[in-house]
C-alpha cells in the first residue's frame, strides 16, 4: 500500500504542476489511478481524482488571484453556469457513447492546435475587451458548454477554457489560465457534490494525493507567472499534442478491437 501511495502522490504532484499552468492534470492522475487500483470501479477512481485535484485547483486559483487582475464580472457568470451544467453532463453521461464523443473532440483539438500555431500572436498580448452584456452572456455560454463537457467526459477541459478565453475575450495565456482555474474549480466542486455523498472516494489515497497536488500546483503556478504568456503558449501546444496523441491512440485501439471482434 505504501508503494501505491508513493506512486499516486508522485503522479498527483506532476498533475498539479501541469494543471495549474495549462490544464490537463486528469490525463496524468486518472490513468495512474486505473493502473495502481485496477480492482476499483471507475466511479470511485474518478471521485478520488476529483477530490485530489480540487484542492490543487483551488490553490492555483488563489495564487493567480494574488498576482493577476481578472474581470470578475466575466468570470463569475462563467463559473456559475459551469457549476450548474456539469451536473447536467454527469446526468446524461450514461446515454452518450464515448465512440461518438471521441472523434469530435479529436477534430476539435487538432483545429485548436493548428489555429494556435497559425496565429503567431495568439495569447501573447493581453488586450481584453470592454465587458458589456454581450460579453457576460458569452462567458455564461462558455461556462455552460465547458461545464457540461466536463461532467460528460472531462479530458482537456482546462485547455478548452484557455483557448476560449483567449479567442473570445482577447486574454493572454497567463490571464486565460488564471480565469480557467476558477471555472474548472466550479466543475470539480460540482462533481464532488455527487461523489462525496455516494461514497465514491478512497480517502487513504485521496488525502496524500491532494497534498501532493497542492504542492505541484504551487510550483506550477509560480513557473506560469514567472514564465509569462510565451512559456504558457509553448506548454499549451505541448499539452494539445499529448491530448491529440491520446485521443488518436484511443480511437485507433477501439477500431482495431472492433475489427478483431468482427
Amino acid at each position: 500500500m505504501h508503494e501505491t501511495i508513493f506512486f499516486l502522490s508522485t503522479m498527483a504532484f506532476i498533475a498539479g504542476l501541469i494543471d495549474s499552468a495549462v490544464g490537463g492534470g486528469g490525463l496524468i492522475q486518472i490513468p495512474a489511478l486505473f493502473n495502481a487500483l485496477p480492482t476499483q470501479i471507475p466511479a470511485t477512481l474518478f471521485g478520488t481524482n476529483k477530490f485530489s485535484s480540487v484542492f490543487g485547483t483551488a490553490i492555483a486559483a488563489r495564487s493567480f488571484m494574488r498576482r493577476v487582475h481578472l474581470p470578475w464580472s466575466l468570470i463569475f457568470p462563467a463559473t456559475l453556469s459551469a457549476f450548474a451544467l456539469s451536473f447536467a453532463g454527469a446526468a446524461v453521461v450514461s446515454y452518450v457513447p464515448q465512440w461518438v464523443i471521441k472523434p469530435m473532440i479529436l477534430v476539435l483539438l487538432i483545429l485548436i492546435a493548428l489555429y494556435t500555431v497559425w496565429k503567431k500572436d495568439f495569447g501573447r498580448l493581453h488586450q481584453p475587451q470592454v465587458i458589456g452584456t454581450k460579453q457576460r452572456w458569452l462567458a455564461t455560454l462558455i461556462g455552460a458548454a465547458v461545464g457540461f463537457y466536463d461532467g460528460l467526459f472531462g479530458p482537456g477541459t482546462g485547455s478548452f477554457l484557455i483557448f476560449l478565453f483567449i479567442r473570445c475575450f482577447a486574454f493572454d495565456f497567463l490571464h486565460a489560465s488564471a480565469a480557467a482555474k476558477f471555472v474548472n474549480l466550479a466543475t470539480n466542486l460540482a462533481a464532488l457534490c455527487f461523489f462525496v455523498p455516494s461514497g465514491h472516494i478512497l480517502l487513504q489515497y485521496a488525502l496524500p494525493m491532494a497534498i501532493s497536488n497542492i504542492a505541484g500546483s504551487l510550483v506550477g503556478a509560480h513557473f506560469a507567472m514567472k514564465g509569462g504568456a510565451n512559456f504558457l503558449r509553448a506548454l499549451f501546444l505541448v499539452l494539445l499534442c499529448v491530448l491529440i496523441s491520446k485521443f488518436g491512440y484511443d480511437l485507433f485501439k477501439d477500431l482495431i478491437l472492433n475489427f478483431k471482434f468482427y
